[in-house]
C-alpha cells in the first residue's frame, strides 16, 4: 500500500559536524547549571565519583546506540531498535518512555529559561520559549542546527570563563577527596541526577533518517559529542568544587554564579546568568527535535494517529508531530514544577536506554555487535540508577510505564476483535 501524500522520507543533509553539535546542544545545556547542586547534596564529596559512574553508563549506552543506529539508520532511535530486536511491545515501551520522559524534560528546560530570564514570570517566559523554538523547528532542521551551533559556542565560552576564574582564584583550595559525607546510595543517586545532563547524545541517533551516510556519520558523531561533553562536565565540576567545596555546592541555588563570585569574579555572574538561559534554549530546541522524530516513527507504525506521520513538502520536517509536541510542552511549562519534571524525566530516560542496551545484546557479530560487557554494564547501570532516584520519581515513572503497557494491551485486544 502506498503512503498517503505528505508522508515522504526525510531529507538527509546533516554531516558529522552538525550531528556532533546537535548532540552537544542536547548535553551541554541547562543540566550543567542545575544538576551539580542536587548531585552534591546527594553525594557530598563523592560528587566526582558519581560523575564518573554516570560517565561509564553513558559511554556504554553510547556504544550500544552507535551499533544499533548504524544497523537501523531511521528516525525513532530505541523505538526502532527495540521493535526490530526485542519485539513490537519493547519498541513501543521505549517510545512511550522516551516521549513521556523527554516531554517532561522539555518543560523543565523551558522553565529553566524562564527562571533565569525573568524569575517573576518564569511560566510565561517558558511558554513563549516553547512557541518560538517550535516555530524554528517547523521551518527546517538546518536552521535549527545553525541556532544550536551558536548556542553551544556561547555556553562553552561561559563555562571556560568559570573554570579559568575558579582555577586561578586564591580561594581555589577546597579538598577534592572523598570524605565521610559520601555514601554508596548517595553516589548512585548523584549519578542518576548527573546522567540526566548526559543523556542527549542519543539525539543524534533519533535523527538517523536526516544524517548523510549514517553508517559512518553516526558512529563517529556520538562518541565525539559524548567525549567533549565529559571533558567539559569534569572540568566544571572540579572548578566549582575547588571554590565552593561539597557543602557550599550543595547549598548553592545558582552554583556556577556562586562559584564565580567566590572566585572573586563578580563581573562574571551576570554573564553566567545569560549563559544558563542560552543552553536551556539549546537543550529545549534539541529535545523538541528528538521527541517529534520519535513521535513520527510511532505514528508511522500506527501506535499514534497516522496523521502525525506527515512530512511537510517544503520544509521536510514532521510538522504535525512538531506542532502537537510543542502544544503539549507549552501546557506542561505553564502548569508544572521544574523539580518534578526533572525527576520524572530521569526515570523515563534510563528506562529508554535500558531497552537500547537489551537490544544491542541481541546483535550478532556480523551485525556489528559491541563487546558483550558493553550492553551488560549499560543495562545494569540504567536499572540501578533509575531505582536509586528519589522514591517519588521511581513511583511516578513506574506508574507511567505501567499505563503505557496497559494502553498497548488494550490496543492489541481491540485490534484482535476487529480483525
Amino acid at each position: 500500500m502506498s503512503e498517503p501524500s505528505g508522508t515522504s522520507e526525510l531529507k538527509r543533509h546533516l554531516g558529522v559536524f552538525d550531528a556532533v553539535v546537535i548532540g552537544l546542544g542536547s548535553m551541554i545545556g541547562a543540566g550543567i547549571f542545575a544538576a551539580l547542586a542536587p548531585a552534591a547534596g546527594a553525594a557530598g564529596s563523592g560528587l566526582l565519583l558519581g560523575l564518573a559512574l554516570a560517565a561509564v553508563v553513558a559511554y556504554c549506552n553510547a556504544m550500544s546506540s552507535v551499533r544499533l543506529a548504524a544497523r537501523y539508520p531511521a528516525s525513532g532511535g530505541t523505538y526502532v531498535y527495540g521493535r526490530e530486536r526485542l519485539g513490537e511491545f519493547w519498541g513501543y515501551l521505549a517510545d512511550w518512555a522516551f516521549v513521556a520522559g523527554k516531554t517532561a524534560s522539555c518543560a523543565a528546560m523551558a522553565l529553566t529559561v524562564g527562571s533565569y530570564v525573568w524569575p517573576g514570570q518564569a511560566h510565561a517566559v517558558a511558554v513563549a520559549a516553547v512557541v518560538a523554538l517550535t516555530a524554528v523547528n517547523y521551518v527546517g532542521l538546518q536552521k535549527s542546527a545553525w541556532l544550536i551551533r551558536v548556542i553551544v559556542a556561547v555556553v562553552l565560552a561561559v563555562l571556560a570563563a568559570v573554570v579559568v576564574a575558579a582555577a586561578t582564584s586564591g580561594d581555589a583550595d577546597a579538598a577534592l577527596g572523598i570524605g565521610d559525607d559520601a555514601t554508596f546510595g548517595g553516589v548512585l543517586q548523584a549519578a542518576g541526577l548527573l546522567f540526566f545532563a548526559f543523556a542527549g547524545y542519543a539525539r543524534i541517533a533519533t535523527l538517523g533518517e536526516e544524517v548523510r551516510d549514517p553508517a559512518r556519520t553516526i558512529p563517529r558523531a556520538i562518541p565525539l559529542a559524548l567525549g567533549i561533553a565529559l571533558v567539559v562536565y569534569a572540568a566544571v565540576a572540579v572548578a566549582v568544587l575547588l571554590v565552593l567545596g561539597p557543602q557550599g555546592l550543595a547549598d548553592a541555588t545558582a552554583p556556577l554564579s556562586d562559584a564565580a563570585r567566590a572566585a572573586g569574579a563578580d563581573w562574571l555572574a551576570p554573564v553566567v546568568r545569560v549563559g544558563a538561559a542560552a543552553p536551556a534554549l539549546g537543550s529545549l530546541l534539541a529535545l523538541i527535535l528528538g521527541v517529534s522524530r520519535t513521535t513520527l516513527a510511532m505514528a508511522r507504525d500506527h501506535h499514534l494517529p497516522h496523521a502525525l506521520a506527515a512530512v511537510h513538502p517544503k520544509f521536510q520536517v514532521p510538522h504535525r508531530a512538531e506542532l502537537v509536541v510543542g502544544a503539549v510542552v507549552a501546557i506542561l511549562a505553564a502548569t508544572t514544577d521544574v523539580r518534578g519534571a526533572i525527576g520524572f524525566s530521569s526515570f523515563g530516560v534510563l528506562a529508554y536506554y535500558a531497552i537500547a542496551n537489551a537490544s544491542a545484546w541481541t546483535l550478532a557479530p556480523d551485525e556489528g555487535r559491541p563487546a558483550r560487557i558493553v550492553p551488560v554494564v549499560g543495562l545494569a547501570g540504567c536499572l540501578v540508577l533509575a531505582f536509586a532516584l528519589p522514591a517519588s520519581s521511581v513511583i511516578s515513572g513506574a506508574a507511567v510505564l505501567a499505563a503505557g503497557a496497559a494502553a498497548y494491551a488494550v490496543r492489541r485486544a481491540v485490534t484482535a476483535r476487529t480483525g
